[in-house]
């Protein structure tokens, strides 16, 4: 069934409506797996005709599994969000031997492409967020405005911004997850040394994402010798070890899982809060990602309120920031349907 999605196109500065129905086909590229989707863009926004996801490994090329969903009939223009830098419309996976190349992929297809920073595409998806897509944290000031921060944690840690000049905003794309580090603590100190013993340079991406919640819960049962129950440790064999810790610790099953989920919570509401700072984002913070709906009822704690407003002289700025938790797990997709559209 199609589903419809209200995007005021408005909401971006440079958007263009278009005068004519389109057929955008838009993609979410990752190391593991590729969602396609087929949207229908016209003057009430966008329609998603039908979807489909792909095991990336199993195709030698993004344009086989577009092959495979066209079955030849092509659409008015394709949009791709990749999780990675997108440089000069070409991008590396680093999990795939993908080559991507907007400009030699459009030359073959004889369609425009466009290839988008996966966390930039969330930022142009937050135009068709539905307000039941999303959950407040954090109220912040009454009609707050301003530049917007999205960080994301999942398999990685992604982090975007959107600029507001006034009249609308610009999205762009970062690779904050990937600078360094910062401890606070006396054990954050431990814990960095031990990441440091393992990979040399530790960046947020360490500790802020689904490895995160791994080297964290790693960090305590081996450096800090935590015993592991073997009901846990039959489970961490055989499961996605994050889904595992973070499912104990919303159960209050294990006390070490639960001990690794408030650090990570810690760990990831401060990174939230220098992002804010660093954006100027007092229009909001958006959390994106696969793990934050997983986890809301750690979100909705009072640990977060105290780590994401502990920024010293600028407290007062953080505190008057709205905080939202993206329910909508296909952002990016959305995202790149609307930079399709109305972008390209």
């Amino acid at each position: 069934m199609a589903s419809y999605f209200p995007v005021p196109v408005a909401f971006f500065q440079n958007a263009q409506a278009e005068k004519k129905p389109l057929n955008i086909l838009a993609g979410d590229v990752g190391g593991t797996k590729t969602n396609m989707a087929l949207y229908r863009a016209d003057k009430e926004g966008l329609t998603v005709q039908r979807e489909k996801r792909y095991a990336s490994k199993d195709y030698h090329s993004l344009a086989d599994i577009i092959n495979d969903f066209t079955g030849g009939t092509l659409p008015d223009r394709i949009c791709a969000a990749v999780a990675g830098p997108v440089l000069d419309g070409k991008s590396h996976l680093t999990n795939l031997s993908w080559e991507l190349d907007s400009k030699a992929l459009g030359a073959a297809l004889k369609i425009p492409v466009s290839f988008i920073n996966d966390l930039e595409a969330t930022a142009y998806g937050l135009a068709g967020l539905k307000e039941e897509e999303k959950v407040t944290i954090a109220p912040g000031a009454p009609g707050a405005k301003g530049n917007i921060a999205i960080i994301a944690p999942g398999t990685g840690l992604g982090e975007a911004g959107l600029f507001w000049d006034g009249q609308g905003y610009h999205p762009f794309a970062t690779e904050g997850g990937h600078s360094d580090f910062a401890p606070r603590t006396d054990l954050d100190i431990e814990f960095f040394r031990y990441l440091q013993q393992q990979f040399g340079h530790v960046s947020w991406e360490r500790a802020v994402s689904g490895m995160g919640i791994k080297n964290i819960y790693h960090f305590l049962t081996e450096a800090k010798n935590e015993k592991i129950p073997d009901w846990l440790q039959q489970r961490l064999e055989k499961e996605d070890p994050a889904a595992v810790i973070s499912e104990a610790a919303l159960k209050h099953e294990d006390p070490v899982c639960a001990e690794t989920m408030e650090i990570f919570v810690r760990y990831l509401a401060t990174e939230s809060a220098s992002l804010v700072l660093k954006h100027m984002a007092t229009g909001g913070l958006y959390l994106g990602g696969g793990i934050p709906p997983k986890i809301l009822p750690l979100l909705q704690d009072a640990s977060w309120e105290k780590n994401f407003d502990n920024n010293g002289r600028m407290h007062d700025l953080s505190e008057k920031v709205p905080v939202h938790v993206i329910m909508n797990d296909k952002m990016a997709l959305l995202g790149a349907a609307h930079y399709g559209a109305y972008n390209m």
